[in-house]
């Protein structure tokens, strides 16, 4: 009997072993750092029901807001590196906020790892349709005239369209006004009514408005022209060399992760991202297809930290 017994527990033990080895054997949660409707947030969506199925297992997307993305951030470097907690961000917690807030509790660099940047966007140079405005040099023609008097709107300070405006005004020579917003949407609403005069938005955001012709697009950050904008040249190509900017959306989770888990998750983050439909909703909205490697993405990661604290310093940005 005591044989049995013995047997039995080590069975059950093996058995119990076996179980926990298989992930995801639970529901998974994908936070993001944003409230719900941004561009973060729709990668989110987009992915979760795919990896749902890749896995037969319940993905859920939970917006844990605040502080630029900096709570949810910290949230997910405290969770445990189990493989059931992941974070999907834009490029703002990784590696511009933590050059503006002091006391971050997290380092970007060391707390995380990576797995994939799933998708990129250049930003676009735009202005309202009435703007005498049509094209990069009269821009920067009217910006050397009229130093500090044309406004910029972001969705706030640190944003991607902050930054950008930031280093334009640095490559060009230049300077502007920035005229900061709580979110993309009363920046883009003001530029619409000809508040402000100009700002550089993640082209997803504003393509509708330059397709019904409210706003003229003059100038692309990213390193090639727009499938959805091919007729808008890039910053190198009207004049302004360095000015390369792309908002990206990436996937990371809590150091520590299992080999097998990053592994398996990180593959099927890839085939997510590649399947026709998510795809097709992706490219039409003016997302480019990254998929990157998990050591691709550090390296790139690295660059964009470095590139981002030179900016943030040369310009004087702060948080307030």
């Amino acid at each position: 009997m005591k044989k049995f017994l013995t047997a039995l527990t080590l069975g059950l033990s093996l058995a119990s072993a076996a179980m926990a080895e298989t992930w995801p054997a639970r529901p998974v949660t994908l936070v993001v750092p944003f409230p719900p409707g941004g561009s973060t947030d729709s990668v989110a969506r987009a992915l979760a029901p795919a990896l749902g199925k890749a896995f037969n297992q319940t993905f859920v997307v939970e917006n844990k807001a605040g502080a630029t993305g900096t709570i949810g951030a910290a949230a997910v470097k405290r969770s445990p590196a189990d493989g059931y907690t992941f974070l999907v961000t834009s490029l703002g917690p990784l590696v511009v906020v933590p050059h503006l807030l002091k006391g971050l509790a997290y380092d970007p660099l060391k707390d995380f790892d990576t797995l994939t940047v799933a998708v990129q966007a250049p930003n676009v140079l735009v202005v309202p349709a009435s703007s005498p405005h049509r094209s990069l040099a009269d821009v920067v023609t009217h910006l050397k005239a009229n130093p500090d008097k044309m406004s910029f709107a972001s969705s706030g300070n640190g944003s991607s369209d902050h930054l950008t405006a930031e280093l334009f005004w640095l490559e060009s020579g230049t300077s502007g006004v920035h005229v900061p917003y709580k979110g993309g949407g009363p920046a883009i609403s003001d530029l619409l009514g000809a508040q402000v005069d100009a700002s550089f938005q993640n082209v997803n955001s504003v393509i509708q408005h330059i397709r019904s012709g409210k706003l003229r697009a003059l100038a692309m950050t990213g390193s090639k022209r727009s499938p959805v904008l091919p007729d808008v040249p890039t910053m190198s190509e009207a004049g302004v060399r360095h000015v390369e900017v792309t908002s990206w959306q990436a996937v990371v989770g809590p150091l520590g992760l299992p080999a097998d888990v990053r592994a398996k998750m990180h593959a099927a983050l890839v085939a997510a991202i590649n399947d026709a439909q998510i795809r097709t909703q992706f490219t039409s909205a003016g997302l480019e297809i990254v998929a990157s490697t998990p050591e691709q993405f550090a390296a790139f990661q690295q660059q964009e930290h470095a590139r981002w604290k030179r900016v943030i310093e040369t310009r004087k940005i702060t948080a307030d």
